[in-house]
C-alpha cells in the first residue's frame, strides 16, 4: 500500500519550469539591467562631455571678468599699512 503512489513517475511543475529556464536562458537576448546601466552610463557620459565642451567654448569666447571696485576707505587703509601717506593728508 505504501508503494502505490499516484504521482511517483511525474515531476512537480515547479521543478519542470526550472529545467526549461536553464535550457532557454541563452536565447532571451539582453539583460534588462544591463540595458538600463548602459543608458544611464551613456547619459552621464554625454552630460559630462557636454559640460566640458561648453566650458572650453566659454573660456575662449567670453571676456575676462572685471574686478570689483575697491572702496576709497579700503584703499586708504592699505596705503597706510604700506607706509605711503594718502594724498591730501
Amino acid at each position: 500500500m505504501a508503494d502505490d503512489f499516484e504521482f511517483a513517475d511525474k515531476v512537480p511543475p515547479s521543478f519542470d519550469r526550472v529545467g526549461n529556464v536553464i535550457k532557454d536562458s541563452g536565447s532571451h537576448g539582453f539583460n534588462p539591467g544591463l540595458i538600463v546601466l548602459l543608458v544611464v552610463g551613456g547619459l552621464l557620459l554625454t552630460f559630462l562631455v557636454g559640460n566640458y565642451v561648453l566650458y572650453m567654448y566659454a573660456q575662449k569666447t567670453l571676456p575676462p571678468r572685471k574686478k570689483k571696485p575697491v572702496s576709497k576707505k579700503k584703499m586708504k587703509k592699505e596705503r597706510l599699512k604700506q607706509g605711503v601717506s594718502a594724498p591730501g593728508e
